[in-house]
C-alpha cells in the first residue's frame, strides 16, 4: 500500500490516520483488514501518497475502535452509548474484537457487576442459563426469554402454556428446552429451538415397547461427544433417564428407574467426562428423601449412590437442596437449608455427608425478604454458592471463602449460571438478572 504503510480515513467528515500494522490487527475477515488485501479494488485519493478512504459512519465510534486496534484495550467514553458502539463494530466486522476486549477470562475473585437487566414478563423466573458466547436465557412459566451477548433481547421461545422445567445451550445458536406435560394435552417433553429466531428445530421422542409416548422432561444434560440426557416421567410410571443422539435427534437409550433410585423426578443431571457416568440428583423438597447416584450406561447399572432414606427426620435435620459434582470428579458438593456446604466422597461406597458451616459466616438474610433455595456451580477450580441475595466464591484445595458477590437490590437469588466468561444471577423480584464480568487485565 502506498505511503510507507500509512492510511488515512475520512469518517463522517473527521480525518483519522493510522498504519497498515494497526489495520492488520483487525483481521482479514473485517472490513478494515480487507484493505490490506491487494485484490480489494477500492479507489483512494489524497495528497502526499497516503491512501485515503471515505466512510460515511459515526466518527466517535470509529475513534474508539481504532484505539482498540492500536492498544488492544477498549475505552468507551461516558457519553458514547455502548449499543451504538456495538452497531458500528458490527459494520466494520470488529464485534468479536470488542467482545474479547470488553471483559477478561473468568475469575470468580475478580468479578465486577457489569449490568442489571429488568424482567419483561410477569411471574417468577424459574431458571437462567448462560450461553457459550456470553448471552443468556431466562425461563419462566411457558416462555424462555433469550438475550445475545450485548444483552439485546431476541425473539422469545413460547411453549403455549406448557411449564418450562429446564433449559440448556447445546451451542450458541441452539437452545434445548424441557417442559411439563399437561394433563390430557400430550404436550411437554423436550425440543430444540433456534436461539436466534426462536423457531422449533426438533422435537425429541420417547418410545417404550416401540410405542411413542408423551412425557414430562425435567433436568437436562449432555456429554462432550454425542448424547443428550433428560429426566423423564411418563403417564404409566415410565420413570427414568432418556438418552438421545445429538446428531440425529433419535432416542438412543432409556435408563429405567430401579427400586430405591429416584430418577424421573431428578432436579440435577451432570455428565462426568473422566469416568463416563451421569450424576443424577433428586433433592428436597421435590422428594421427601434425597437421592444422588452415578449411572453407568455401558454397564446398565448404578455405579454409586447415596440417599438419606431411613435417617431419622425432624424439622431441624439438614436436607440437601442442591448438588454438584466437583471438577476433579472425586466428590459431590451439596448444600442444605442452613446454607451449610457438605461433601460426599465418590471414591467410597459408604459414608455420609461431611458438613461444614463455614458458609454461614456469609449468610445475610434480610428480615421480611422472601428467600430462595440455594444453588451451586463450579468453574475453573472454584466453587460458587448462592445464599439469599449474594453468591459466595470458594477457592483452593480446601475451598476457602475468598469473595462475595452482592448487589444492593433485586431480592434473593433464585438461580445463577456461569458461561461465556460471565456469571448471570437471576433475582426473584420481577425477573431482574445481574451480569458479572471479569475486567480485562491491564496492558502495560
Amino acid at each position: 500500500m502506498a505511503g510507507g504503510g500509512r492510511v488515512r480515513f475520512n469518517v463522517g467528515g473527521q480525518v483519522f490516520e493510522t498504519t497498515t500494522t494497526t489495520l492488520a490487527n483487525a483481521g482479514r475477515d473485517s472490513m478494515l483488514g480487507a484493505l490490506l488485501d491487494s485484490s480489494w479494488n477500492v479507489s483512494s485519493s489524497g495528497g502526499g501518497g497516503v491512501a485515503e478512504y471515505f466512510i460515511d459512519r459515526n466518527p466517535a465510534c470509529f475513534a474508539v475502535l481504532l484505539d482498540m486496534l492500536r492498544t488492544g484495550s477498549l475505552h468507551v467514553p461516558p457519553h458514547l452509548p455502548e449499543k451504538l458502539l456495538y452497531r458500528e463494530a458490527l459494520y466494520y466486522g470488529l464485534l468479536d474484537h470488542v467482545r474479547a476486549a470488553r471483559w477478561g477470562a473468568f475469575d470468580g475473585d475478580r468479578l465486577r457487576l457489569a449490568a442489571s437487566v429488568p424482567g419483561r414478563a410477569p411471574g417468577d423466573g424459574t431458571a437462567i442459563r448462560a450461553a457459550p458466547d456470553g448471552g443468556c436465557c431466562v425461563a419462566h412459566g411457558g416462555a424462555v426469554r433469550v438475550y445475545n451477548w450485548m444483552l439485546d433481547e431476541r425473539r422469545p421461545v413460547s411453549l403455549d402454556h406448557s411449564q418450562v422445567n429446564d433449559a440448556a445451550y447445546l451451542d450458541a445458536g441452539t437452545l434445548l428446552i424441557a417442559a411439563r406435560e399437561r394433563l390430557g394435552k400430550c404436550d411437554g417433553g423436550m425440543a430444540a429451538f433456534s436461539a436466534v429466531s426462536g423457531e422449533l428445530r426438533h422435537r425429541f421422542r420417547v418410545a417404550h415397547d416401540r410405542q411413542v409416548k408423551s412425557f414430562t422432561a425435567g433436568a437436562l444434560a449432555f456429554d462432550q461427544d454425542s448424547s443428550l440426557f433428560a429426566s423423564c416421567k411418563g403417564r404409566l410410571n415410565e420413570y427414568g433417564i432418556g438418552v438421545w443422539d445429538r446428531a440425529t435427534g433419535e432416542q438412543a437409550d432409556f435408563f429405567y428407574e430401579p427400586p430405591g433410585c429416584a430418577l424421573g423426578d431428578a432436579d440435577k443431571l451432570q455428565w462426568l467426562d473422566a469416568t463416563n457416568v451421569l450424576m443424577v440428583a433428586t433433592l428436597f423438597p421435590k422428594a421427601d428423601n434425597c437421592f444422588i447416584g452415578l449411572l453407568d450406561f455401558r454397564a446398565k447399572n448404578v455405579a454409586w449412590s447415596w440417599s438419606d432414606a431411613g435417617a431419622a427426620a425432624s424439622l431441624d435435620d439438614k436436607r440437601v437442596l442442591h448438588a454438584i459434582a466437583m471438577e476433579d470428579e472425586r466428590s459431590v458438593c451439596v448444600i442444605n437449608q442452613y446454607d451449610d456446604l457438605g461433601f460426599l466422597d465418590l471414591r467410597s461406597g459408604a459414608g455420609g455427608v461431611r458438613w461444614s458451616s463455614r458458609s454461614k459466616l456469609m449468610n445475610r438474610k434480610v428480615p421480611g425478604e422472601e428467600s430462595c433455595y440455594p444453588k451451586l456451580a463450579t468453574h475453573g477450580g472454584q466453587l460458587f454458592s448462592s445464599m439469599n441475595d449474594s453468591i459466595s466464591v470458594f477457592s483452593g484445595p480446601e475451598y476457602v471463602l475468598t469473595s462475595t458477590l452482592r448487589r444492593s437490590h433485586g431480592g434473593a437469588i433464585c438461580d445463577f449460571s456461569i458461561g461465556g466468561d460471565r456469571l448471570f444471577a437471576l433475582h426473584n423480584e420481577e425477573n431482574v438478572f445481574d451480569v458479572w464480568e471479569t475486567p480485562p487485565p491491564p496492558i502495560i
